[in-house]
């Protein structure tokens, strides 16, 4: 790989904007395509599964997306390896071409009335194709971007990770309001939900080109190096206790992360879908509360990032943790079939998901040493996601068909607590250089501090 050429600041800044552009497009996609699934479950259900049971379809359906999840560690691993080998742009650009053929396939799989049983054997084999992209695109690109940023502003540059997945998220549910509104029903049942599938398969291709177009990491650029004395200026060799700290690191981080991500796939992505299937609400309503509540929640992604350059990280990832311990059952006491009780809480609980959600790629990338951040994070996050988050649909919904939401409430409770006291047991590490891991507290913004990846 060769190095950039000492581009002028101009240049540099040009490139900066165009890499983290295209690692936060290829963000939103993957969290169009998460979310359409989740939006769209109803109607995938009805369409590739068989109607003599209509609840136990979408229970399928739902089974399915956290199959997916199975999928993700591996992709974690292989595209980590990727990363660090050959490149976190690399790792970037083909775990969207993955993603692109998995939406499209998706949007082709022929109904359960024409095809039987196959359509839904079908469906799980796109979703784990799906689920080994995602597992790749979602550690890949919190390592990008935070590589990518300065040290005195890392907490805002991370922010825009998830506020890409929050626009992502909301153009999925946008899609659900447009289609419901604009198709006939019988049209939406059989082809109207393939349709946003088609669009983001489209759009993958844009996100490639950009990628393809985009610049290496200074710590992904050393790392990929041949030479030994290369690779010993970027980490210095672990000894056995190191090795055991930092597994013990990752493990913390799986239970912070599986904490957080019920919380995600509770609130954000499945909001719209518990409220449609278990409340009986509108669909028409739902989607356009839920939008409402998403797009309104953008404004604290920003926000959150600042404050944790701030003041650190950990003193605002306790602000979610501890915030959803204590409103998590006046939350489920709220919701009911109205859309306005859709949009408060799922409005109060996005503000306060938000806080972390705004900092987890610079918390992770922060508490891993280059060795081990690609494979380590991508394994972790992807375990962490399927264990907890894409259980959580499943759980939520199936617990409330017999009675027992509180039961989910108590259990997101529990997690929620145990981050909180994990989260104060991990040093801060606002400042830290992503490249020899040493807190670095910033004397003010120098053009070296914009400008990292043009340092060689």
């Amino acid at each position: 790989m060769e190095p950039l050429a000492n581009p002028q600041p101009d240049e540099r800044r040009t490139e900066l904007r165009r890499s983290l552009r295209s690692a936060l497009i290829g963000n939103t996609l993957e969290y169009f395509d998460w979310t359409i699934y989740a939006t769209f479950s109803p109607f995938i259900a009805k369409s590739l599964f068989s109607a003599s049971d209509p609840t136990s379809g979408v229970l399928l359906t739902l089974a399915i997306f956290a199959v997916a999840f199975v999928a993700r560690p591996i992709g974690g691993a292989v595209f980590g390896r990727i990363a660090d080998q050959r490149g976190r742009k690399t790792a970037l650009m083909w775990s969207m071409v993955l993603m692109g053929f998995g939406s499209l396939l998706l949007a082709l799989i022929p109904s359960y009335a024409q095809i039987g049983v196959a359509a839904s054997i079908l469906l799980t084999f796109v979703r784990l194709l799906q689920g080994l992209a995602y597992g790749g695109e979602t550690s890949a690109s919190y390592i990008y971007v935070s590589e990518l940023a300065p040290n005195s502003r890392r907490g805002l540059w991370s922010s825009s990770v998830f506020a890409s997945v929050s626009v992502g998220a909301i153009a999925g549910t946008l899609s659900g309001f447009i289609l419901t509104n604009v198709l006939e029903p019988d049209f939406l049942r059989t082809w109207g939900w393939r349709i946003p599938f088609i669009v983001g398969a489209v759009l993958s291709v844009y996100a490639l080109r950009l990628r393809m177009n985009s610049v290496e990491t200074e710590v992904g650029e050393t790392l990929t190096q041949k030479s030994e004395e290369s690779a010993e200026a970027v980490t210095i060799p672990m000894s056995a206790g190191q090795k055991r700290a930092a597994v013990l690191q990752l493990i913390r981080l799986f239970c912070i992360l599986g904490a957080t991500n019920v919380a995600f796939y509770t609130w954000l992505s499945f909001a719209s879908t518990y409220a449609i299937t278990s409340l009986g609400m509108n669909s028409r309503s739902a989607f356009a509360a839920s939008l409402a509540a998403q797009t309104l929640t953008l404004a604290f992604f920003p926000l959150f990032g600042l404050l944790s350059d701030r003041f650190g990280r950990k003193s605002v990832a306790l602000i979610a943790t501890v915030g959803f311990a204590v409103i998590t059952f006046p939350l489920a006491q709220v919701l009911n079939a109205n859309p306005i009780s859709l949009f408060t809480a799922q409005f109060i609980a996005l503000v306060f998901w938000a806080a972390i959600g705004s900092i987890w790629p610079a918390i992770l990338s922060e508490n891993v040493t280059p060795r081990m951040r690609a494979v380590g994070l991508g394994i972790t996050t992807s375990l962490a996601s399927g264990v907890f988050g894409g259980t959580a649909p499943y759980l939520n919904t199936w617990l409330t068909s017999i009675d027992m939401q509180w039961v989910f409430s108590a259990y997101l409770v529990a997690l929620m607590l145990m981050a909180s006291v994990l989260l104060t047991t991990m040093r801060e590490t606002k400042g830290i250089d992503l490249t020899t891991m040493k807190i670095q507290e910033p004397t003010g913004d120098t053009p070296e501090e914009h400008h990292v990846l043009a340092r060689r």
